[in-house]
């Protein structure tokens, strides 16, 4: 990576911070802001969080073909001011209309932010760079909704409006900031739909599904984001206050223990994986995962104490952050090696539809699961983490040499999309 796309990168990883910044500044305290600040009820609030996933599924096709066409950058920044609108017009809003809207807004900007900052970092980076590229974005990701839900937290006061309408009015000058700062970047040149050759252009979305390596990581992608972070506000936190009696601040704990082990173990991690096969990292984290399913099981199924229970719990939510940490230099990194030239977005686009459907059916399986069907709730999300694995095995069989082993790149270009040229022999 030269000297300039190195300050560029830093400019990128500042746009990740930021937005997640923004992402934990407001997001935690909608529910509470809407039902029972502005006196829309829970019904409203619900819809609200609706809102956010359904904007996010509406726009994310669109987005993928936009950032083909036009570049990630201004696709980013027209993103960053719909997110601006609709974070200022969320702390006026004073109807549930008006609400609604607002989350729409929001929620689709947002949505956006991502597979353009990860498109950004995969025209920014190098085979050799791509996955400590991402780790950092994981890591800036992970700290900034920690540090924006700390402020946030500190600045409302379910007394006042005026202390949400100031949130919502501080996340919106941080996504303006955001576009200033984005305002800065000189991408490389990168090809665009234009210049591939007519078939790509009609058919962008029949080309991905054509991509048998691509279609088998959007099932696993599916399958890993149901299973871990669709549970963790909903499925999870509700088994364990029912099963395990867990206490709110036990709860609080265990979301910090995940953060803490993401934000320590991120580059020690990354160390570890860089020369292993990304399949057999990802098959590696499933295996994690159902020993941390197994230590649910015990905190909620088992006869030991009280305190055994909340330390089995808060262990839980460690090893699901140990397993993230070991993904995100893996999984977003071989979205791209799979991408064909000038596809990138298109690529980055349709995998995080894929994450945002996972996020939307998780709760709605796991929550009634967690909360009433202990046992069948633990055995069943454990089966998936096993199934994690198999696929994750079954990906690696699909990708070609470089794209599961990126080192061996080295200084010649990395084979992108298309059938594996030769299997990929067995290594432990």
């Amino acid at each position: 990576m030269t000297r300039a796309m190195g300050a560029e990168m830093r400019r990128i990883h500042v746009g990740n911070a930021l937005s997640a910044f923004g992402l934990g500044f407001t997001v935690p305290y909608l529910y509470v802001y809407v039902a029972q600040v502005r006196g829309l009820g829970a019904m409203t609030a619900g819809l609200v969080l609706a809102v956010f996933a359904v904007a996010a599924l509406i726009v994310l096709p669109f987005a993928g073909r936009a950032i083909v066409r036009r570049g990630p950058l201004p696709v980013l920044i027209a993103a960053l001011v719909t997110a601006a609108l609709g974070a200022l017009s969320l702390g006026l809003a004073g109807n549930a209309t008006a609400v609604l809207f607002a989350a729409a807004a929001l929620g689709a900007g947002q949505a956006v932010m991502q597979p353009a900052l990860a498109t950004m970092i995969v025209d920014c980076s190098t085979a050799e760079t791509r996955s400590r590229a991402f780790a950092m974005q994981f890591f800036l990701q992970n700290l900034g909704l920690g540090v924006g839900g700390l402020i946030g937290g500190h600045l409302v006061d379910t007394t006042r409006v005026f202390s949400f309408t100031l949130l919502f009015g501080i996340e919106a000058a941080v996504f303006l900031l955001l576009v200033v700062v984005m305002s800065t970047v000189r991408m490389p040149h990168s090809p665009r739909l234009e210049d591939a050759p007519a078939r790509s252009a009609r058919g962008g979305w029949k080309q991905l599904l054509g991509n048998r390596a691509m279609v088998q990581l959007c099932v696993l992608g599916f399958v890993l984001f149901f299973a871990c972070y669709g549970q963790f506000e909903s499925g999870l936190s509700a088994y364990g206050v029912e099963a395990a009696g867990i206490s709110t601040s036990a709860l609080g704990t265990a979301l910090a223990a995940n953060t803490a082990v993401i934000v320590v173990a991120q580059f020690a991690v990354l160390k570890f994986v860089e020369r292993r096969r990304r399949s057999r990292v990802i098959a590696a984290v499933g295996l994690i995962w159902a020993v941390a399913w197994a230590v649910a099981g015990y905190a909620g199924l088992g006869h030991g104490s009280q305190e055994m229970a909340t330390a089995a719990f808060v262990s839980t939510y460690a090893l699901f952050g140990l397993g993230e940490a070991m993904l995100s230099p893996t999984v977003a990194p071989l979205v791209a090696e799979l991408a064909p030239e000038g596809m990138a977005g298109q690529y980055n686009s349709a995998f995080a539809l894929v994450k945002q459907l996972a996020l939307a059916v998780g709760p709605a399986v796991g929550g009634p699961m967690g909360a009433s069907l202990h046992a069948p709730y633990i055995v069943t999300f454990l089966l998936f983490s096993l199934g994690i694995s198999v696929l994750a095995v079954r990906l690696g069989r699909r990708l070609t040499a470089v794209q599961d082993q990126p080192w061996l790149a080295r200084s010649r270009v990395v084979t992108r999309g298309g059938a594996p040229a030769e299997p990929v022999a067995a290594d432990v």
